[in-house]
């Protein structure tokens, strides 16, 4: 399989990235900043999720390679310590749009072709903060942004499954990363193993699922 990880630099993405290429895979990582060192088993391309010169920048240098997995994994979480009174600047809401959402979509559309020809699978890493039945208050732009990726992951399954193109939506886990933090609940390497058995069990029955990276359904 030929498998492209987004944000892959670090954290799950990076994880992802080394457990694929040892399951014996072609994985294509791509990164916004300095290309990391080399690792075994793993292509690296530069990707701004955010320009889209640089997504079609991407699409002629991959143009006629067919892709089996695309993981839109490229994140970012920038509203943690905001406070409701005074917080939550505009261009906080732009930036995590930018990334979060606009970015997976400018990902997935500009590697459709590709897609499309591997008969591939598309996965994206939303959260269960994106959940609009788990409503604890706080991190307002980053749920939002999480909510609405999960919604776009919705819509495009419907409109690629006549395609033979399924699209899963996933929780990734409370995962040990910069992000997540190190009290979080489980490691890198747990939730890539995770993510990528939920990504080959996904099929067009099942497409347009918002799942945990157990394989638990999570509420939408």
């Amino acid at each position: 399989m030929t498998i492209l990880i987004t944000g892959a630099n670090r954290g799950i993405g990076l994880a992802l990235a080394q457990f694929e290429a040892g399951q014996g895979n072609d994985v294509i990582a791509t990164t916004r900043g300095e290309i990391p060192q080399k690792i075994t088993g793993i292509y690296w391309e530069k990707l701004d999720v955010t320009q889209s010169d640089s997504h079609k920048a991407l699409a002629s240098r991959l143009k006629g390679r067919p892709l089996t997995r695309l993981i839109c994994n490229a994140g970012v979480l920038l509203d943690r310590n905001e406070t409701l009174e005074s917080g939550y600047a505009a261009d906080l809401w732009a930036q995590s749009f930018a990334v979060n959402v606009t970015g997976v979509f400018m990902t997935i559309q500009t590697l459709l072709p590709n897609i499309l020809a591997g008969h591939g699978k598309i996965a994206i890493i939303s959260s269960q903060m994106g959940s609009t039945t788990r409503a604890p208050g706080g991190s307002y732009i980053y749920r939002a942004s999480k909510s609405a990726a999960l919604n776009l992951g919705r819509n495009l399954a419907s409109d690629l499954k006549p395609k033979g193109i399924p699209v899963g939506i996933y929780h990734p886990g409370w995962v040990k990363t910069d992000m997540g933090g190190s009290g979080a609940d489980i490691s890198v390497e747990e939730s890539a193993k995770g993510l990528s058995a939920r990504l080959n069990a996904l099929s067009l029955e099942t497409t347009g699922c918002f799942e945990c990276w157990d394989g638990r359904p999570h509420a939408f």
